[in-house]
């Protein structure tokens, strides 16, 4: 078990000549409550379950848990899911001593660009590439389980 401490921000500029490998993901969420939720994903041909817990009051770090599960089971779990799917392309982009995760996502949240770096504290420094926009930390509206239930594509 462990905690996640992690940023998000949107994106504004090119990023995708920087990129060194990207991945197709599909997810879903078999429960999602305020402060906690179960998450599926399909990442190319592998498969996780997820636990999140509630996050901090800063929105910078929560309880995760996740363990690796097989293909059929996840799919076979995704047809339990509450909500739409998230299918999304996740690419890695190396900055400094970070690799942000930029998730460029499709169908209903077409449009919507998130990166997210992991930290080892919450007062990690790290280095802020040109491309890097407004900073969406714990902003709800951001949360994959959240655009299961409310898309991009409703926001406007």
């Amino acid at each position: 078990m462990g905690l996640e401490i992690e940023r998000k921000f949107l994106i504004d500029g090119d990023f995708k000549k920087e990129v060194f490998k990207s991945f197709h993901i599909t997810q879903g969420y078999l429960c999602r409550v305020p402060g906690k939720s179960v998450r599926i994903r399909i990442r190319d041909n592998e498969a996780f379950i997820t636990i999140k817990g509630k996050a901090s009051e800063s929105g910078l770090t929560r309880f995760e848990w996740e363990m690796p599960i097989p293909v059929n089971d996840a799919e076979e779990l995704l047809a339990l899911r509450e909500g739409a799917l998230i299918d999304k392309t996740r690419h890695l982009v190396k900055v400094g001593g970070h690799v942000f995760e930029v998730d460029e996502f499709h169908g209903d949240n077409e449009g919507l660009l998130i990166a997210e770096v992991e930290l080892g504290s919450e007062s990690e420094a790290f280095e802020r590439p040109s491309w890097l926009g407004e900073e969406v930390t714990g902003d709800r509206r951001y949360y994959n389980s959240t655009l299961t239930r409310r898309p991009f594509k409703d926001w406007k």
